[in-house]
């Protein structure tokens, strides 16, 4: 495993601020610009490397539902898109990036052979999407399967893994802290399958109770702001596991923990989602169920070559998960 000298070397800053920066200290005061080459070193650190092929084989978009900003909150999306860049410099494919708002630029992109479309997407915005190229490959979402491909994880699957885990462990409170989303469009929100598993999950075992949930924004301020306050109204009587809906919550919902000088795992066990390159460098190291993000990408790629080649019916693709116990849980 790479160390966090390795990510200083390559980010070309102090070891001091890679150590900050991953854990999301907000006493540090770097630019975006700064922790962007942090968090991208430290993907691609993690990243296993396959050699390049020297030849030019087509153009392809990248369309991102997140900003740079915003990646730099929830490095979910990150992952995935560096996942596709290293495959289209592996087929020796031209990559163009585009962010949402950028329909028009891609549409008079008359080189484009197809598209990846990286985030949830409205079905306004599909059709948007449709018009511009047949060639598209959504992923983390599945707007049409019978249409589109679309490279996904199936949440309800591992959501049910980490309570499994904390119902064995013997946990009888269980909290759940996670993010609400909408369209970028402003249509309507986004039902999340971790929120809706859970609630379900833990009802059918009948150990649900409705003031142990939480949610905010997918970010590591957001995670550490509602574990403060879980931790204010349920004093002695707080959850003994929370399962966080990304590892930027539990990350944040860590450092609150610490600062109220609550126990970890002794007292809160807590896993997070995605087994992002930072998890295994907080303290302590993150229990996450590990979403094979790169592969996601890489599979976005390999995929919608498929239907540039002539490929007609479209596929969905399910990713596996794997839950990894680190030190935040027994």
């Amino acid at each position: 495993m790479a160390t966090i000298k390795d990510i200083a070397q390559l980010a070309g800053v102090s070891i001091a601020t890679v150590s900050r920066v991953l854990n999301y200290d907000t006493t540090l005061s770097v630019s975006d610009e700064t922790k962007k080459r942090i968090f991208e070193a430290a993907e691609e650190l993690s990243y296993k490397k396959k050699p390049a092929k020297r030849q030019d084989s087509g153009r392809i978009a990248v369309l991102q539902w997140y900003t740079e900003k915003e990646e730099l909150e929830d490095l979910y999306y990150m992952s995935i898109r560096l996942g596709v860049e290293n495959r289209c410099r592996h087929q020796g494919l031209q990559l163009v990036k585009y962010f949402q708002d950028n329909y028009e630029e891609l549409r008079e992109d008359t080189e484009l052979q197809g598209l990846i479309a990286i985030g949830k997407f409205s079905c306004k915005q599909v059709g948007e999407l449709r018009s511009i190229t047949k060639n598209i490959v959504f992923v983390d979402t599945s707007p049409d399967e019978e249409q589109f491909d679309s490279i996904v994880i199936d949440f309800e699957k591992a959501t049910k893994k980490v309570l499994d885990h904390f119902i064995e462990k013997g946990h009888k409170q269980i909290g759940y802290i996670g993010g609400k989303e909408e369209f970028k469009d402003k249509t309507s929100a986004i039902e999340d399958a971790r929120e809706e598993t859970f609630k379900r999950y833990l009802t059918e075992k009948g150990i649900f109770d409705k003031c142990y949930m939480y949610n905010g924004k997918f970010s590591a301020d957001d995670g550490h702001a509602l574990m403060k306050q879980a931790i204010g109204e349920h004093g002695d009587n707080l959850p003994t596991a929370f399962f966080a809906g990304n590892d930027s919550i539990a990350v944040g919902a860590l450092r609150a923990l610490l600062e109220e000088g609550i126990a970890v795992p002794d007292r809160v066990n807590i896993i997070g989602v995605n087994d992002i390159s930072i998890s295994k460098y907080v303290f302590p190291t993150l229990s996450t169920v590990k979403v094979y993000t790169e592969l996601m990408g890489e599979t976005a790629v390999d995929t919608l070559l498929e239907r540039i080649e002539g490929r007609k019916t479209a596929k969905k693709i399910l990713i596996a998960t794997k839950l990894i116990i680190r030190n935040s849980s027994f």
